[in-house]
């Protein structure tokens, strides 16, 4: 048997039609009548200390809905006029949902030993519309709980947002070669994934040094910072790389060693740039390239930053 087509928008705005000119449907009466335990469980749930309730034998007010709630029943669901739309929506790909407005009315107090019966109104659908969740419509619904005697008891507008949700980013394969993090070195990795280039310094003499390391080669200090470079740099020396193969790399590719304005070199792959094109002196950029979910490197492309 084959699935239904998803509709298209005139399609879904004309089954709202159809469900909101089936006016108010009536459901199953609440499966137990308006009771003290019940009232109790919520006062207690709430917060609510106000005795009047109990007192007076009534429920409050913004119980309506509980009285008629499925619950964990296994019996047939009732049907409303908003079943149709939410599977056609569902189908659309509209599975996303989130509520946007829930509006109750009071008429009057639900009195013990009465059993309530919700009657359902569909009252619009608003769309397709672009919000920060995805594309999606808005369904406005309107339910009210009766008495036994037909007295309105509560109303309650009930709108959400139907939306589809974006498409899983694909996850990356790790990445086969990673760096060795170590307290000397994370501050460095924790820069490249802001988009900073962090060069370590001393915290007493000032002085730049990369590769990072514990101890300060000018006056052996532990004190410890760093500055972020500007991103500039130039081309010192390279070599091109054949062989072997290197996993997780394509051969051949460059490995070079750029020259910092700040006074240090570091290590790192030419990129976007023709083998025939590369060449010592030549400016660079830095650049940050994803390797998988977690790593990213710095590499280096020509230009100036």
């Amino acid at each position: 048997m084959s699935e239904a087509k998803p509709m298209t928008d005139e399609e879904l705005h004309d089954l709202a039609d159809k469900q909101a000119a089936l006016g108010e449907v009536r459901g199953t009466p609440a499966p137990d009548p308006v009771n003290i335990p019940m009232i109790r469980h919520w006062l207690a749930a709430m917060g609510d200390e106000n005795p009047a309730y109990l007192d007076k034998g009534v429920a409050p007010p913004a119980m309506a809905q509980v009285w008629t709630m499925q619950g964990l029943r296994t019996g047939a669901k009732d049907r409303s006029p908003v079943d149709d739309m939410m599977t056609a929506l569902n189908a659309g790909g509209y599975t996303g949902v989130v509520a946007t407005n829930c509006e109750q009315t009071y008429h009057r107090y639900a009195r013990l030993g009465e059993r309530l019966t919700p009657a359902t109104r569909f009252a619009g659908l608003a769309g397709p519309k672009k919000t920060a969740l995805g594309v999606g419509y808005f369904a406005t619904w309107n339910v009210t709980w009766y008495a036994e005697d037909d007295e309105p008891v509560a109303d309650m507008l009930f709108r959400v947002l139907k939306f589809r949700p974006p498409a899983a980013k694909a996850s990356k394969e790790p990445y086969p070669l990673q760096p060795a993090i170590n307290q000397d070195t994370a501050f460095f990795w924790e820069g490249v994934k802001k988009g900073e280039l962090r060069i370590q310094s001393c915290a007493d003499c000032g002085l730049l040094r990369h590769p990072p390391g514990p101890l300060c080669p000018h006056c052996r200090s532990a004190g410890r910072s760093y500055t972020v470079a500007s991103g500039a740099g130039t081309l010192y020396s390279y070599v091109v790389h054949h062989h072997p193969r290197v996993p997780g790399r394509e051969t051949p590719f460059v490995v070079g060693v750029v020259e910092l304005p700040e006074g240090v070199r570091i290590v790192g792959n030419v990129v976007d740039c023709p083998l025939g094109e590369v060449r010592i002196g030549m400016p660079l950029r830095v650049t940050y390239r994803p390797m998988d979910d977690e790593l990213v490197l710095p590499m280096w492309t020509p230009g100036e930053p």
